[in-house]
């Protein structure tokens, strides 16, 4: 008999953390019952058939801040009477406010073994002063520490829980992104509206501060390239960057794509991608990038293009200037300069390119779904045998 299991996200809204798991899903229900529980009613991503949903509530992602952290103790109280009595065995959190209800869920007797996947640095995430920074780290820094296991996806995270957050070192299992190279065959080959005129970048990623837009478009209006940039993705930040194409005048060369569906169709059909992030959990977009068969150029920033593009190479380390490391080139994070240099040595350097592009699928294979399945399956049946 299967084991059940409840997945707890706030929505599968496009975003890294839904993606993978919706990317997920069907390889854990071939060996758990599988509830997916969910606080908004926002779904992006296919959800197989056979699982079952239920929503904890429907909550309004602009709800005020005091209100969400007033109401964890009560979402977490009713999570804990649904995990009682679905009998569930495991419950398998994703991002910090999910991951606070599981853990608080825990304390008040749910009787499930609780995992949480924590998915970019907290450090970084939670670097200000405000009340709202302040106060998560003052809950993962009380409640991860509770959780039975811990699963950051790189290794730069996994070293700041245990340094900076006291997350005691045996109950950290980090485990990797996964990619649906299957999936991403089937779709990258069909065609797209949009007319290549010449070389062309591509960037993938919603449009916030930490995706860092700007320093892109700045590092592509000084660079000497004769070459257009696709944008692909949406966000609360597109008309701040969209009035900065228009005052460089760059309107004809870069292309607004919005929010698609199938993103690789165009991945495939550029030239060189492009990612400018000042903090990343383990970016989706190099991975499916790789899949796509495209030279990457990437900050070096934490955490996941290193773990990525030069797996290796030690994952605390960060270059001071251009890198052109196994599968792609690094540049230091915010540096304008080094960026548009990297993007000039990708224009044109045909050799360059070519080589990646060929070693590209051999460098995403290690992230394969069905590999990272099995190393997730791992880390719950470790989990179900240790002792409540």
């Amino acid at each position: 008999m299967k084991k059940r299991l409840a997945i707890l996200i706030y929505s599968l809204a496009p975003g890294g953390a839904e993606r993978v798991v919706a990317t997920l899903l069907p390889e854990l229900m071939r060996h758990y019952e599988v509830t997916l529980v969910l606080m908004n009613e926002t779904v992006f991503y296919e959800i197989p058939e056979g699982v079952r949903i239920v929503f904890l509530e429907r909550s309004d992602p602009e709800e005020n801040g005091i209100k969400k952290l007033l109401k964890l103790p009560l979402l977490a109280w009713k999570y804990r009477t649904l995990l009682r009595y679905e009998r569930v065995d495991i419950s398998l959190s994703f991002m910090n406010r999910p991951n606070y209800i599981n853990v608080m869920a825990k304390i008040f007797g749910s009787g499930a073994k609780t995992a949480i996947s924590e998915r970019t640095a907290p450090s970084y995430l939670y670097a200000g002063s405000s009340f709202k920074d302040r106060v998560n780290r003052f809950l993962i820094r009380r409640l991860y520490p509770r959780a039975d296991r811990i699963i950051p996806n790189s290794q730069w995270t996994r070293e700041e829980l245990i340094r900076m957050f006291s997350v005691p070192e045996v109950n950290i299992d980090v485990l990797y992104n996964p990619i649906d190279l299957e999936m991403i065959d089937r779709q990258k080959d069909v065609a797209i509206d949009r007319e290549k005129r010449r070389f062309t970048f591509v960037a993938l990623g919603r449009f916030e501060r930490q995706k860092n837009h700007a320093m892109l478009i700045e590092a592509f209006h000084r660079a000497d390239l004769d070459a257009d940039l696709w944008l692909i993705g949406d966000g609360a930040l597109r008309p701040d960057i969209e009035r900065m194409v228009q005052r460089y005048g760059l309107e004809d060369r870069i292309g607004f794509l919005g929010r698609q569906k199938n993103p690789f169709a165009y991945l495939s059909k550029a030239d060189c991608f492009v990612f400018s992030s000042d903090f990343e959990g383990f970016p989706n977009a190099l991975l499916e990038t790789l899949a796509c068969g495209l030279p990457a150029v990437s900050t070096d920033c934490r955490s996941g293009p290193r773990e990525i593009l030069a797996p290796g190479t030690d994952s605390t380390a960060q270059c001071t200037g251009m890198e052109p490391a196994e599968y792609g080139i690094l540049v230091p994070p915010g540096d304008t300069d080094e960026l548009a240099r990297a993007m000039e040595r990708m224009y044109n350097d045909e050799n360059l390119r070519r080589r990646y592009a060929q070693k590209s699928r051999q460098g995403v294979h290690r992230f394969e779904k069905t590999q990272i399945a099995r190393e997730l399956g791992g880390i719950l049946k470790k989990l179900e045998d240790e002792p409540v």
